[in-house]
C-alpha cells in the first residue's frame, strides 16, 4: 500500500499514519523526520536543505521531492509506505506522481471548531516534543513529561489566532491537492470527528475498498 494522509493541524493525521504502519508493516515517513535525518547525517540533499534553512528561507520543493523519492526507493519501502507531511503543495503532489503510482489518499476532516479546541489545549514538552492535552491526554502530573520529566509548554502557535491562520494556509495549499487525487479516482475523506479507534475502523475500510478494487 502506498498512501499518503492529509489533514489539517489536530486531525490526528500522524497517529493514525503510525498505527497504518503497524498494521501493514509499511514505514511512516513524515517530512518533518526525513528533513532532520538529512540535516543530523549531514547529507548531500540535507547540506542544501541547510543553506536555505540557515537563511531563514524556504527549502524549494525540488530538494523536497528528491529527499522523499530517495526515501521511497529504499528496500523498507517495497510493500509500501505512508507518507506524512507531503505533498504540501500541487507542484509536489505532481512530482510525486511523476516517479510513483499511490494507491490511496486519506483526507482527515475535522471542523475549524474541533481543530481550535484539540490544538488550544495542547501541551508540548520542551526537551523531547511529546504532546500532551489538558483534556484529552493529561500527564501524571502537571506540566510534567511523563517520558522524559521535562516542562510542559504552551506553544505561540497553539493560540486560537494562529490556529486560524495556518489553518487558512493549510486549506489554501491543500485544496489543489485534494483536485488533483480527486481526478486520479484514489482521494478518500474520512471524519476525523470520531474516537482515534473510530478513525482507524473508518480508514481500514476504504483501504479494504481499494484492495478490493486491485
Amino acid at each position: 500500500m502506498r498512501i499518503i494522509v492529509l489533514g489539517p493541524q489536530g486531525s490526528g493525521k500522524g497517529t493514525q499514519a503510525v498505527m497504518l504502519s503497524e498494521k501493514y508493516s509499511i514505514p511512516h515517513i513524515s517530512t518533518g523526520d526525513l528533513f532532520r535525518m538529512n540535516l543530523k547525517n549531514k547529507t548531500k540533499l540535507g547540506q542544501t536543505a541547510a543553506k536555505y534553512i540557515n537563511k531563514g528561507n524556504l527549502v524549494p520543493d525540488e530538494v523536497t521531492n528528491q529527499m522523499v523519492k530517495q526515501r521511497i526507493s529504499e528496500p523498507d519501502c517495497k510493500k509500501g509506505f505512508i507518507l506524512d507531511g507531503y505533498p504540501r503543495n500541487l507542484s509536489q503532489a505532481k512530482a510525486l506522481s511523476s516517479f510513483v503510482e499511490l494507491d490511496a489518499v486519506l483526507d482527515i476532516e475535522i471542523s475549524e471548531h474541533e481543530t481550535i479546541e484539540r490544538l488550544s489545549g495542547r501541551r508540548v514538552c520542551q526537551s523531547c516534543g511529546q504532546n500532551f492535552h489538558i483534556q484529552f491526554n493529561l500527564p501524571k502530573k502537571e506540566g510534567i513529561c511523563d517520558k522524559c520529566g521535562g516542562t510542559l509548554m504552551h506553544r505561540q502557535d497553539d493560540y486560537p489566532d494562529a490556529i486560524l491562520t495556518r489553518l487558512n494556509i493549510y486549506k489554501k495549499e491543500t485544496s489543489p491537492i485534494k483536485q488533483h487525487y480527486e481526478k486520479q479516482g484514489i482521494l478518500r475523506t474520512v471524519n476525523g470527528s470520531q474516537s482515534i479507534e473510530g478513525v482507524f475502523t473508518e480508514i481500514l475500510f476504504n483501504l479494504r475498498k481499494v484492495l478490493s478494487a486491485q
